[in-house]
């Protein structure tokens, strides 16, 4: 086994120390299962992406937390197209993705210099019941609506304090049955604000959620009457998404800085 690069960036922000950040390991072929999720739970960033070259802009990816593998990871896609074409120079147009279930996710410069443009099948909810669990997943709190996406739950609150304020029950949260819990509501200076839990994976809350808004931006569409919306995530470090509903595609706007470069030692494995 040879040493492994490996770069951290901070993703849907153009500064350091904000935004999500996200470890990225080019591989020349996906390593074993457990060593990748070793890995993952040693970074202990809510994502570590492993990428495979195929082809000039042809990429397969795969994600992990620090406990487990994930169907679909945005930001994380966002800081691994930031490092291959910052690696990849002028050579690299269009980066094409190829995922395990999620489909195949391309990412093109923005217009705006130091953008990127995601490209991502749409996750269009479904509308669900508010149960008692999800109730107390919430603090108490009754949610004006309830959706069901195919990786989470989403609960619509009245207002933007509402969704700030949020103590969940992480407990409970984690008790869903399904990936995690989004909370949103419309936004004072955006279109939407949210929030995004998954103390099932390892994760209480994370701080900028490019997956989530892959239902969050069909969802506000709809509601708004817009195609393109603005997104703000109200975490700790924070995130400003620009979100565009196109068909069946969802395509994120948002900008990424690397942190750091290094290697991963793994000749000093026994």
């Amino acid at each position: 086994m040879h040493n492994l690069p490996l770069y951290q960036v901070d993703a849907f922000t153009d500064q350091l120390f904000g935004g999500n950040p996200a470890a990225v390991v080019p591989v020349p072929d996906f390593p074993a299962d457990h060593l990748m999720q070793s890995i993952a739970a040693e970074n202990n960033l809510s994502e570590t992406a492993f990428v495979v070259i195929r082809g000039k802009g042809k990429f397969d990816i795969r994600w992990f937390t620090p406990t487990q593998e994930v169907r679909l990871c945005g930001h994380a896609t966002l800081a691994a197209a930031h490092v291959l074409f910052k690696s990849g120079g002028k050579d690299l147009d269009k980066l094409r993705f190829r995922t395990t279930s999620a489909g195949t996710i391309t990412v093109v410069p923005g217009e705006a210099a130091g953008t990127y443009r995601l490209t991502f099948p749409a996750d269009v909810p479904e509308k669900a019941k508010s149960s008692k669990k999800v109730r107390g997943a919430l603090a108490g709190l009754k949610p004006r609506e309830v959706y069901r996406g195919t990786d989470d739950l989403v609960a619509v609150l009245n207002d933007e304090e509402q969704v700030r304020s949020l103590a969940p029950n992480f407990h409970i949260v984690a008790q869903l049955k399904r990936r995690g819990l989004i909370v949103t509501a419309p936004g004072r200076e955006v279109d939407f604000v949210s929030r995004c839990f998954y103390p099932a994976y390892g994760i209480d809350e994370d701080p900028v959620t490019g997956s989530a808004h892959t239902v969050l931006t069909p969802l506000w569409a709809e509601k708004l009457k817009k195609k393109s919306l603005t997104a703000r995530q109200l975490s700790t470090r924070g995130g400003t998404l620009r979100c565009e509903l196109r068909g069946k595609k969802v395509r994120l706007t948002g900008q990424a800085v690397t942190y750091l470069s290094g290697q991963i030692l793994l000749d000093r494995l026994d």
